[in-house]
């Protein structure tokens, strides 16, 4: 027999977004019951932004020595994965536990049921035999899982995802990525700079396929440099694994690719099948949950995070989770606004974008102006010599008069996305930019020299 518990609000799943939503709410003094399967902070501290940052670090240490004259490939020589990962698994565990999550959620007046949670109605959700009634409603925070290709032969084999790859403690000879997007390309550079022989694999016609061309093909020439070989327009069509290496048949290849390991790094998606979002009226076989600006996807009913479709990231779950605490709580304040949606992929260089590219632009029926300058050409970029290659791009709204997408791509990239996503978020007109004083020698005056040059 079921038992029926009545609370205030549910929270089904506690990563980033998850656990603020509960906290907050649970320190206003409403009864919060928390809903999680697997660890108290989700993706990102334990297998994702964390550890992978870290790692990429001490890549990126790697090849700034060996940079140096006289360096040059003597410090990946003596480079040991096995204790850069050992250091990066215990630094991450010091400073995220799942036990002390939980506790500090505790601490603050949220119960947390460990277990697989699923809707079984309005406001209702199941966790084995217990069911919780939420007198206010309940909040997804579910996020996603990675995409596994249909790719024949690849099910049956011991493949990686990107929690193997963050947490292995021995570094492969060789390995091939499945996938060029913004985690493939950012472990297959870690790999590579310690000496393992990468493969990356991308169906699409370009790396970072939904960022400007620009940008992939400085990633492609990026892990070029980096010994890395790259295979873009061209798409798995057979796995198989012997008990020792795996084996990769491509598209208009004669001969398989051979390595030791199989990264997939092919996507996420959202499974809301498994939560049985039918019970509350939405579609199961949808890619994600629809929202309004106040993230309420039903009466009752809110959702944050990655299961919204908005970007797997953790700034976007943390800022929807504000605005979902805002109006549960009857605040008010503003709603959701995606113009100026920031991402960062942490590659050397960085490559951070905020808005529209060039082609959504278009897409959009917006009469652009862009320009493109290359970061080498400022001083600092001069400066900074090895290592210094990057751009900075701009999409100009030429009837209003503002930006509404630009790329920041060097060895300072997400830091100088900073500046772009306020011009773009607040609409700040393109010659009151123009106007403004630029720090010499920083990087980030290459945007004012792109804005005199927009046309």
């Amino acid at each position: 027999m079921n038992t029926n518990e009545q609370v205030d609000v549910v929270v089904l799943g506690l990563g980033p977004g998850g656990e603020y939503v509960a906290g907050t709410l649970a320190e206003a003094g409403w009864d919060v019951v928390g809903v999680e399967a697997g660890l108290v902070g989700g993706e990102c501290p334990y297998w994702a932004c964390v550890p992978t940052k870290m790692m990429v670090r001490a890549g990126n240490l790697l090849a700034e020595a060996g940079r140096v004259p006289g360096l040059a490939g003597e410090a990946v020589v003596t480079a040991d994965w096995s204790k850069v990962s050992g250091r990066i698994r215990d630094e991450a565990t010091d400073n995220w536990d799942d036990r002390a999550a939980a506790d500090r959620l505790t601490a603050k007046g949220c119960r947390i049921v460990r277990g697989t949670g699923r809707l079984s109605g309005p406001r209702r959700v199941a966790v084995g035999e217990r069911v919780l009634e939420a007198r206010r409603g309940v909040v997804l925070a579910c996020g996603t899982r990675p995409v596994i290709p249909p790719v024949p032969g690849l099910a049956d084999t011991p493949y990686w995802t990107n929690r193997e790859a963050t947490a292995a403690g021995e570094l492969p000879a060789s390995m091939i990525v499945l996938g060029g997007g913004a985690v493939g390309v950012e472990l297959a550079q870690v790999f590579a700079r310690f000496r393992c022989d990468v493969t990356v694999v991308e169906g699409q016609e370009r790396l970072l396929a939904h960022e400007e061309p620009e940008a992939g093909d400085l990633a492609a020439r990026a892990l070029r440099a980096d010994g890395v070989r790259v295979l873009t327009g061209v798409r798995a069509r057979q796995v198989s694994h012997d008990g020792t290496e795996f084996s990769v048949l491509v598209e208009g290849g004669d001969a398989p690719l051979r390595a030791e390991r199989l990264l997939v790094t092919t996507g996420r998606h959202a499974d809301l099948a498994a939560l049985d979002v039918t019970t509350v009226g939405l579609d199961p076989a949808a890619p994600a949950v629809p929202t309004d600006g106040w993230l309420r996807a039903g009466e009752g009913l809110w959702a944050v995070g990655d299961i919204t479709g908005r970007g797997a990231f953790t700034h976007v779950s943390m800022y929807q989770a504000e605005i979902a605490v805002r109006d549960i709580l009857g605040q008010g304040g503003p709603t959701a606004d995606y113009r100026a949606l920031p991402r960062v992929t942490f590659t050397d260089p960085e490559i951070g974008a905020v808005g529209l590219t060039e082609r959504a632009a278009r897409d959009e029926g917006l009469r652009v102006r862009t320009s493109l300058l290359p970061l080498a050409s400022s001083t600092r970029g001069w400066i900074h010599g090895p290592g210094n290659e990057g751009f900075v791009k701009l999409v100009e709204d030429a009837d209003r008069g503002v930006l509404v997408g630009a790329t920041s791509a060097g060895p300072a990239g997400g830091e100088v996305l900073y500046g772009l996503s306020v011009a773009i978020h607040a609409e700040v007109p393109v010659e009151r930019l123009k106007g403004m004083i630029y720090t010499y020698p920083t990087f980030h005056r290459t945007v004012g020299a792109a804005l005199g040059d927009l046309r």
